[in-house]
């Protein structure tokens, strides 16, 4: 008996019997009934309720192998506004202002431009650092795949002439991802909780940019994963201390008595992406001198 007796896979793949199954389409009543669908073909199917718990299972897994696949060992994450625009472009959003009101918010978005310079900054400086360990790549930049902050994350990559990751989600309003996200990286998700997952499986550190509630919910998550040992610590970088106290006090959460004082060390606050990297590299024992 050879080996090749031994080891040939006796079942057909699921794509030959797919394959099959067309060709043996006869046209009849019966085999042209929704109910004659292999299951696995068959979407109107696999969208109905009951079949949740599978949704969950696939959208877990195919962006898991395809990234195992493309060689990515760990990722950095980047969060932030999808609103904070170009410095090219910050203007232009200040011209377009109809009243006072709208005016000093796009006044204050054009104060925070200068954090897409620094967020594509701190993606090229990652992406620069050719890390590879055991034939996988790390820190792969990785962003929601979004405009403005997520953007910035995968056109420093694309500066670096590296590939990088976009987790896009599905929105009522129509949005597709940012051009800079390499096409067979981009992956789109129906679930927020699933898309929050893949964000955190790979990651090795994450920079978080001023936001609003979206970028709330990614990181307040994450700090509590850290706080509550659900996993290792990591580097957690938020950008501008003055955004953040503004928005967050939180000393006031510690004088309340709801977290700790040792939880404020759980993040950093800077104001480049040289003394974000330079934080990251510490935690991992300089982990690589950048190009």
């Amino acid at each position: 008996m050879t080996n090749k007796d031994l080891h040939d896979r006796r079942f057909y793949h699921a794509k030959e019997e797919a394959e099959f199954a067309e060709k043996a389409d006869v046209g009849t009543p019966q085999t042209r009934d929704p109910a004659y669908r292999l299951a696995f073909q068959d979407t109107e199917f696999l969208l109905r309720e009951e079949l949740r718990p599978v949704r969950f299972q696939l959208e877990l897994l195919k962006p898991e192998m395809l990234l195992d696949e493309a060689g990515i060992g760990s990722t950095l994450v980047m969060y932030g506004s999808a609103r904070i625009p170009e410095p090219d472009k910050a203007d232009a959003l200040v011209a377009a202002a109809v009243d006072d009101d709208s005016r000093k918010i796009a006044e204050r978005l054009k104060e925070k431009a200068k954090y897409y310079d620094e967020a594509r900054e701190l993606a090229r400086l990652a992406s620069a650092c050719g890390i590879s360990a055991n034939g996988k790549r790390d820190f792969v930049v990785c962003s929601g795949g979004g405009p403005s902050i997520m953007e910035a994350a995968n056109r420093g990559a694309a500066d670096a002439g590296q590939e990088s990751i976009g987790l896009n989600i599905v929105l009522p309003h129509e949005q597709a991802p940012n051009e800079y996200v390499t096409p067979s990286l981009s992956f789109q998700f129906h679930y927020f909780a699933l898309r929050k997952m893949h964000f955190l499986l790979r990651a090795r550190a994450v920079c978080v940019f001023p936001g609003g509630f979206g970028t709330f919910d990614e990181t307040f998550e994450l700090l509590t994963l850290i706080q509550t040992g659900k996993i290792k610590p990591i580097p957690i970088v938020l950008f501008s201390e003055e955004f953040w106290t503004r928005v967050v006090n939180f000393d006031a959460l510690v004088e309340e008595g709801v977290i700790s004082q040792r939880d404020l060390s759980l993040f950093h606050f800077v104001e480049t992406a040289e003394e974000a990297w330079q934080i990251i590299q510490d935690f991992y024992g300089n982990v690589q001198n950048p190009n």
